[in-house]
C-alpha cells in the first residue's frame, strides 16, 4: 500500500511538474508575442524616416529610390515664354515637344514646380542700406524705408524653383551611373538649345529640397554634411524627415505641425491653353505641382490605339444591329460613339504620321497650411483655377501617403491615376512663365514685375555691356527714373555720378545730395576747359590719339558742317594738336594745360587755307562773343557727384556744352580707372548728340569704350524718332544691354518693336501706360515694371519734375 501510495505521490508530483512547466511555456509564449508586439510598436516609432520613399541618396545626387530604381534631378531656370513675340512662343513649344520627344519608354521623368514661403530677412539683406554716419544718412532711412514698403507689397518671400526629376530601371549602381549621366548631358543640352539655364544638382542639394517641402515651417536653411553623417551614425532621412507624418484622414495628412493635400487633376477640357500651370505657379501659397510623365512604345501605344478602334467599331455594329431590329435606320447611333471614333482615328493618324508620341501623365497638386481652413482656401483657390480651365481638381482619397511621396522629387509615381496624352497635349504644360530679376551685391532697384509684383532688383555692373538708354514721352516719369537710379546708387555704391543736364532738372536733387552744380553759360563764372587732358587719357602711350577725335568732333560742331570736316581739314588739326600740347606733357602742371585759344593761334600759323578756314570759324568762341569754353577750368571736378547744368547755354552752344561734356566724363573715368572706381554718366536728351556725324560717331566711341575702363552711361531721350534717325544708333543699341523703356507715343512704338524684337504683348506695356510704367531690357531679360513712388516722401519733391509739385 505504501509503494503503491509513494508511486501515485511521485506521478501526482511529474504531473503537477510538467504542469508549472506547460504554465511557464506559456508565460514565455505570452512573453515572446508581447516582446514583438513591443518591436512593433518600436517600428511605429520611427515610421517618419520609414514613410518617406527612398532607400539612399549618394554624394553625387543619384538616389536608389527603391532596390532597382535610381534618379537624378536638374533644377532649371525660368525664360520669358508669356511675353514672347508670337514664333518666338511657336518656335519655343516646337523645342519643348521635342524634349518631351527625347524620353523613351525607360525613363520615366518627373517635372517639379515649388512656391514656398521663405524668411523674408534674406530679401531685406538684398535690399539693406547701410549708415555711413554722415549728413546723409536720412536720405538713405527714406530710401530704405520706401524699399521696405514696396518689398511688402511685392510676392518676394515666396521662392519659385523648377526641377526635372528622371528615373531608371538598373539592377546596380555602377550599371545605373553611366546611363543616367548620358540622360543628365542630353537633357543639359536640350534646355541649352532652349536657351534655358540648368544645373544639375548634388546629394547635398537634392536633401534641402527634400527637407524644404516635408517641413516647410523651417524658414533657416541647415546644411548637410555627410561627413557628419558617417561620424553620427545617423542616416540622410534623419535630416530631411519631419517630426511626424498622420495619414488618419482619407481627404488630409498631418506632417509636423502643417495640414496638408494631395489633389489630382482631372483633365475633361478637349484642349488645353499654355496659360493654366502659369496661372497655377502664380498662386501666392505654399503650393508645390507635380508632372509624372512616362512615355509609352511607340509600337506599343499604336496597338492600343488601334485595339481601342475595333472596340469602338464593334460597339457601333451592335448598335447598327439594334437599330435594324428596332426598325431604325442603322445611321443613328449614339453620338459619344461617333465623337470617339474620330479622336481614336486623329489620334492614330498624330502617332503614325506626325512626330507626336503617347505619355501616361498624373499631375498631382500638393497644398499645405497651418489650419485646415487655410488648407481648404488653398484648396479651393487652386480648384477655381482648375474649373476655369474645365478640368477638375480632385482629392485622392485614402491615398494621401502616396500622393505625398509622389510630391517629392525622387523620380517615382505611386499614385496610379494615369492620363494618356500626345506630345503637343503634355507639351501644353510649357513649364516657362516669365523671369524674375532679384540679385545679391550692389543691385539698385527698378520698380515692381507687373506680372508677379516681385521686386526688381539688378546690378548693372553684371551685364557683358552695363551702357544704358531710358526712353519715354514726356510726363512718362524718365527723368525720375534716372533720378532714383542715381539715388540708390549713392545711397549703396561709392561709385562716382557725373549728369549732364541740358534742361536744369537734376541740380535739387544733387545739392540734397551733397553734389557740385556746375552753371555753364555765356554769363557764369563757372569755367570748363575742353581741350582739358589727362596722362591716362588713352590706353596706349599716346593720350592724344583719343583726344584727337573729340578735338575734330568740336571742330565739326563749330564749323556747323553737314558731311563732316574734310580729310584736309583732319589733317591739320592732327597736326597742330602735339604743338598745343607740348609744353604740357614736357612739364604737366595745371597752368600749363593748353585753352582753346592756344589751338585757334596754332593754327593761323599754318600756311594752308582749310588752317585759316578752322581758325576762322574757331574766332567767335575764342575772342568773340561766345569764349565762354576759352578758359581754364576753375571748378572742383573732384565731387563725388557732379552735374554740368548747360540749359542756360542757348540752342548755339548747347550742343557743343553737352559734347565738352562729354570728354570731362571720359577725363573722370580715366582717372577713376587708375583707383578701380566705376563712374556713372546720366546724359538727358542724348538724340543732340546724335544728331551731327562727328559727335555721333564720338559718342559710339564713348558707348564702345566706357565699359572696360569702368564707366556706366546712361542716354536718357524723349525725342524717339530723332534718336532713331541716326545712322549710329545701331551701334547705341548693339552696346546696350540695359534698357528702361517707359510710355511710347504710336509711332516711336511700331520702330522700337521693330529695332529690339518686342512681341505685340510686350507692347502694350509701353502703349497708353501710366508714369512710371513700362518695360525693362536687362540684358536678354525681358520684363514690365511698375513704380508708384510714394508722393509723401522728401524725395520724391527733389526727383519730380512736374511744375505743380516742384518745389523753389
Amino acid at each position: 500500500m505504501e509503494k503503491r501510495r509513494a508511486k501515485e505521490e511521485k506521478k501526482a508530483a511529474k504531473q503537477q511538474a510538467a504542469l508549472k512547466a506547460a504554465k511557464k511555456g506559456s508565460r514565455k509564449a505570452s512573453c515572446g508575442k508581447a516582446d514583438q508586439k513591443e518591436k512593433q510598436k518600436e517600428e511605429k516609432r520611427i515610421s517618419a524616416q520609414r514613410t518617406i520613399a527612398y532607400k539612399e541618396m549618394a554624394k553625387d545626387g543619384i538616389c536608389r529610390v527603391h532596390d532597382k530604381c535610381y534618379s537624378k534631378t536638374i533644377r532649371f531656370s525660368d525664360i520669358n515664354y508669356q511675353l514672347a513675340q508670337n514664333d518666338d512662343k511657336n518656335a519655343i513649344f516646337e523645342n519643348w515637344c521635342d524634349f518631351l520627344n527625347y524620353f523613351d519608354s525607360s525613363i520615366h521623368f518627373q517635372l517639379s514646380f515649388i512656391n514656398q514661403k521663405s524668411s523674408m530677412k534674406e530679401f531685406e539683406k538684398v535690399i539693406r542700406i547701410r549708415r555711413r554716419h554722415d549728413e546723409f544718412d536720412e536720405i538713405r532711412r527714406e530710401y530704405a524705408r520706401m524699399l521696405h514698403r514696396q518689398l511688402a507689397k511685392g510676392n518676394n518671400g515666396l521662392v519659385k524653383s523648377k526641377y526635372i526629376t528622371f528615373s531608371i530601371e538598373a539592377d546596380n549602381i555602377r550599371e545605373a551611373k553611366p546611363k543616367l549621366e548620358r540622360i543628365e548631358t542630353d537633357i543639359l543640352n536640350n534646355f541649352k538649345i532652349l536657351g534655358v539655364p540648368a544645373e544639375p544638382l548634388n546629394g547635398a542639394e537634392r536633401l534641402k529640397i527634400l527637407r524644404q517641402i516635408l517641413n516647410p515651417d523651417e524658414l533657416g536653411d541647415i546644411p548637410f554634411d555627410y561627413g557628419a553623417m558617417v561620424h553620427s551614425g545617423l542616416s540622410t532621412k534623419d535630416y530631411v524627415a519631419p517630426t511626424s507624418f498622420v495619414f488618419k484622414d482619407g481627404k488630409t495628412f498631418q506632417m509636423g505641425n502643417n495640414i496638408g493635400a494631395v489633389s489630382y487633376l482631372q483633365i475633361l477640357a478637349p484642349e488645353l491653353t499654355d496659360k493654366m500651370l502659369a496661372e497655377f505657379l502664380d498662386m501666392d501659397k505654399n503650393l508645390i505641382v507635380n508632372l509624372h510623365v512616362q512615355s509609352v512604345d511607340q509600337v506599343k501605344a499604336i496597338k492600343l490605339v488601334k485595339g481601342k478602334m475595333t472596340d469602338i467599331n464593334r460597339m457601333k455594329i451592335e448598335e447598327q444591329k439594334k437599330a435594324v431590329r428596332s426598325g431604325y435606320d442603322m445611321d443613328i447611333i449614339p453620338s459619344d460613339l461617333n465623337t470617339y471614333g474620330g479622336e481614336a482615328k486623329r489620334l492614330l493618324e498624330d502617332l503614325q504620321s506626325r512626330n507626336e508620341r503617347m505619355f501616361l501623365v498624373t499631375v498631382l497638386f500638393l497644398n499645405t497650411a497651418k489650419t485646415k481652413q487655410a488648407l481648404d482656401n488653398a484648396v479651393l483657390q487652386t480648384a477655381g483655377i482648375a474649373q476655369k480651365y474645365n478640368c477638375i481638381l480632385r482629392r485622392l482619397d485614402y491615398q494621401q501617403e502616396e500622393g505625398l511621396m509622389s510630391s517629392l522629387p525622387l523620380g517615382v509615381g505611386h499614385v496610379p491615376i494615369k492620363r494618356a496624352l500626345t506630345t503637343t497635349s503634355t507639351a501644353i504644360f510649357v513649364p516657362f512663365t516669365s523671369q524674375e530679376l532679384f540679385m545679391e551685391g550692389e543691385s539698385l532697384y527698378y520698380g515692381l514685375n507687373a506680372l508677379s509684383n516681385n521686386m526688381i532688383m539688378v546690378d548693372r555692373k553684371k551685364l557683358k555691356n552695363p551702357n544704358g538708354l531710358i526712353l519715354g514721352t514726356p510726363g512718362s516719369g524718365k527723368s525720375f527714373a534716372a533720378k532714383r537710379e542715381i539715388t540708390n546708387a549713392f545711397c549703396i555704391t561709392q561709385d562716382d555720378i557725373i549728369i549732364g543736364d541740358p534742361e536744369g532738372e537734376y541740380y535739387p536733387l544733387v545739392h540734397a545730395l551733397g553734389g557740385q552744380v556746375i552753371h555753364i553759360s555765356p554769363t557764369s563764372k563757372d569755367y570748363i576747359n575742353p581741350m582739358d587732358i589727362n596722362m591716362d587719357y588713352s590706353d596706349d602711350d599716346n593720350p592724344l590719339g583719343v583726344k584727337s577725335d573729340f578735338v575734330l568732333s568740336l571742330c565739326e560742331l563749330i564749323m556747323g558742317s553737314r558731311n563732316g570736316i574734310e580729310a584736309e581739314e583732319k589733317s591739320v588739326i592732327d597736326r597742330c594738336l602735339p604743338l598745343v600740347y607740348q609744353k604740357y606733357f614736357s612739364d604737366p602742371r595745371p597752368e600749363n594745360m593748353p585753352v582753346l585759344g592756344d589751338l585757334y593761334d596754332c593754327l593761323r600759323k599754318q600756311k594752308e587755307p582749310q588752317a585759316q578756314r578752322i581758325a576762322t570759324a574757331l574766332e567767335i568762341y575764342v575772342n568773340g562773343s561766345l569764349n565762354v569754353f576759352n578758359h581754364r577750368t576753375n571748378v572742383e571736378l573732384n565731387n563725388r557727384i557732379v552735374c554740368y547744368d548747360v540749359k542756360d547755354l542757348g540752342k548755339q552752344l548747347k550742343k557743343l556744352g553737352m559734347l565738352i561734356v562729354q570728354d570731362q566724363v571720359w577725363n573722370r573715368v580715366t582717372v577713376n580707372r587708375a583707383t578701380h572706381k566705376a563712374t556713372r554718366y546720366y546724359i538727358d536728351e542724348f538724340h543732340l548728340l546724335l544728331k551731327e556725324e562727328q559727335t555721333a560717331a564720338y559718342s559710339v566711341e564713348i558707348w564702345k569704350r566706357f565699359r572696360k575702363w569702368g564707366g556706366i552711361p546712361t542716354g536718357i531721350t524723349q525725342n524717339i524718332k530723332d534718336l532713331l534717325a541716326s545712322r549710329e544708333i545701331e551701334n547705341i543699341f548693339e552696346n546696350s544691354d540695359f534698357i528702361l523703356m517707359l510710355n511710347q507715343a504710336a509711332g516711336d512704338r511700331q520702330i522700337l518693336a521693330k529695332q529690339l524684337n518686342i512681341s505685340p504683348y510686350q507692347l502694350s506695356y509701353v502703349t497708353n501706360s501710366g508714369e512710371g510704367e513700362g518695360l525693362l531690357f536687362y540684358g536678354s531679360t525681358i520684363i514690365p515694371f511698375k513704380d508708384k513712388f510714394d508722393k509723401s516722401l522728401k524725395l520724391y519733391s527733389l526727383m519730380t519734375t512736374k511744375p505743380e509739385e516742384v518745389k523753389d
